[in-house]
């Protein structure tokens, strides 16, 4: 159970995962805020798995998606589910598109990285961010490095401390938007929403 365990964990488990996945889109009420106050649909996908239910949901809103995934069964998948949009088979960690998006989403995948690699994510999301672009994406409620499951198989998860991840903000140019720290209308998870300034 190691975060360089996470990509071919994924791989083995990709199509039981997405069987499993809830797909009854709870995530709505964030993604819809996301929405609102994005001022463009070029979003970014970052651990997009095999697209169903938010992507397709996004793409359903005029939004042009760009999946990011490091397992080839996950993008294989998302390319089934979503064929007009583009799909990238790449580590999301020192990803280099060369292009802005408007938004940029991380649910339940930034936290699969290390502390350490979590924290470098940040510049990655500052180099994709268009001016005014939207950050979404999941974290633990504390600090620390715990279990999760992919189908049957455990799988790493790791947290920031919510100070740090603020640190991070203003180091790399992002202003809080929200935060919702297990929020009960979105199965427990903790949320965070900010919006880039280019400033830090």
């Amino acid at each position: 159970m190691k975060p360089e365990d996470i990509l071919a964990t994924y791989d083995r488990n990709a199509r039981d995962f997405t069987r499993s996945r809830d797909k009854t889109l709870f995530e709505r009420k964030w993604l819809d805020r996301m929405l609102d106050h994005a001022v463009g649909r070029r979003v970014l996908d970052l651990g997009c798995g095999a697209g169903v239910p938010i992507a397709r949901y996004l793409a359903d809103r005029r939004a042009r998606v760009t999946g990011v995934d490091g397992a080839q069964a996950m993008i294989e998948l998302f390319r089934e589910n979503l064929p007009t949009a583009e799909a990238v088979h790449a580590d999301m960690r020192g990803l280099e598109l060369g292009r802005e998006f408007d938004v940029i989403i991380a649910w339940d995948s930034l936290f699969h990285l290390s502390p350490d690699d979590q924290s470098a994510m940040f510049a990655t999301f500052a180099a994709h961010a268009a001016p005014r672009s939207v950050l979404l994406f999941t974290a633990g409620p504390a600090a620390g490095e715990t279990r999760g499951r992919v189908a049957d198989a455990p799988v790493y998860h790791a947290s920031l401390d919510a100070r740090e991840y603020r640190a991070l903000f203003a180091v790399h140019g992002f202003a809080e938007l929200a935060y919702a720290p297990q929020d009960p209308e979105c199965h427990g998870h903790t949320i965070w929403m900010a919006r880039f300034t280019g400033t830090a």
